[in-house]
């Protein structure tokens, strides 16, 4: 097949910049409201809506199943030729936009009190969890469509890692924009510090709104400058594209090998983003205004790391850069254990240790990224799937883990 009809970038040649930063603002508008899932889910559910734990656990419990369960469907949709949304568009962007659309059409009322918040507890998390679930499935649609389509763009391995690298500094980007606007936000004008109360939903819309509307403007972006080749799903094409049935790929060890490395990889950085901003308001008592900074920080080490990782795993190898990772982040596991009841730690070493994380969590996820295409590798036709697959390991153990802390 020559590179016109297949619109593969094919080993030994470069992707070309704007397709490389098309690709990466591709998935701004997920990591905007993941970020904000992850990392204020739990501060708006407790400290605004005065939810308890079991009830704000179950919250993002419900949260993590339905996107779990959304992950494989759409890896499978999106991989077949013969469903209702093939087009000219492409199959893989399609998805992209019916994700979006529930995206923006839920997500703002997750972080809005309930219409009636006079009403029964329970009614209320039936509520939010209708919005909850119709945003998770719009989140999954759009991440395995910004997934599988990277394989499909170019068949160089370290090509591929440099999209995955590009996709993360972006993650990055966003995660900065979100804490940056939320510092301004939570930080007192006269210079005192304050708590999260009640009175601080308005706060978040605008936190909320603030990131759409820049994750509206990236996603306008990826679909104007990233083509997918839709002849792939033409009969002639289709008996040429490598891809393998469900029942093989769940025969196939690599994929088991890839999901646990994924799991693993996702539980840490997402568990991470999760309980830090409790962390430092419950247990270590900071003023809100630390909800923002030290996240923060985190995402600047995250984003300085994310222009090395590529050549980490270029020159030493993938299980190397993996393995320098989990150490990495094992040292900043390992200090908070030991020195966080020490009087300088929320002065001053509170911000060593979100340098680690953040060091940590670049080089795990995008060595992981790097893994799951390996994994894939020529098998484009049924690289939805796969990824739906590792994100239903991810998802379902995140979802677990929180409810579980939650609830002790």
């Amino acid at each position: 097949m020559s590179d016109e009809t297949t619109g593969l970038i094919q080993e030994n040649e470069k992707l070309p910049l704007r397709l490389q930063l098309a690709f990466g603002v591709g998935h701004v508008l997920n990591d905007i409201c993941s970020s904000m899932w992850f990392t204020y889910l739990l501060v708006f559910l407790h400290l605004v809506l005065e939810f308890n734990n079991w009830e704000a656990g179950f919250l993002l419990l419900v949260g993590q199943v339905a996107d779990a369960i959304a992950n494989p469907f759409v890896g499978y949709q999106s991989d077949q030729r013969d469903t209702l949304w093939i087009c000219k568009y492409g199959q893989r962007k399609i998805w992209h936009l019916i994700g979006t659309i529930c995206v923006l059409g839920a997500f703002p009322f997750i972080f809005l009190p309930c219409v009636n918040p006079d009403s029964n507890r329970y009614v209320q998390l039936f509520y939010f969890a209708v919005f909850i679930v119709i945003f998770q499935f719009g989140w999954a649609a759009v991440q395995i469509a910004h997934l599988s389509i990277m394989p499909e763009l170019t068949a160089d391995e370290h090509q591929r890692t440099k999209l995955a690298a590009t996709r993360y500094c972006f993650t990055v980007i966003s995660n900065v924009l979100v804490y940056f606007v939320s510092w301004v936000v939570f930080r007192c004008e006269d210079g005192t510090e304050r708590r999260i109360s009640t009175s601080d939903a308005p706060d978040f819309q605008i936190i909320v709104w603030s990131g759409l509307s820049v994750g509206i403007l990236c996603t306008i972006i990826y679909h104007v400058f990233v083509h997918e080749d839709s002849s792939r799903f033409d009969d002639h094409h289709a008996t040429e594209q490598i891809s393998l049935g469900v029942g093989q790929i769940l025969q196939k060890v690599r994929y088991y090998q890839a999901a646990v490395v994924y799991m693993s990889t996702m539980l840490y950085i997402n568990l991470t983003q999760v309980f830090v901003p409790l962390y430092l308001h419950e247990t270590l008592t900071m003023a809100a205004s630390a909800l923002a900074k030290i996240p923060l920080v985190i995402y600047l080490g995250s984003l300085c790391t994310s222009f090395f990782v590529g050549t980490l795993n270029k020159y030493l190898g993938r299980k190397v850069a993996y393995v320098m990772g989990a150490v990495i982040g094992l040292v900043g596991c390992g200090w908070i254990n030991l020195r966080s009841h020490t009087p300088t730690f929320t002065f001053y070493e509170i911000y060593a240790v979100a340098l680690l994380f953040g060091c940590a969590s670049a080089i795990v996820l995008v060595t992981n990224l790097g893994v799951t295409t390996d994994a894939i590798g020529d098998k484009t036709g049924s690289g939805a799937f796969v990824y739906g697959i590792m994100c239903f390991t991810d998802k379902l153990s995140n979802g677990i883990a929180v409810f579980v802390i939650q609830d002790l």
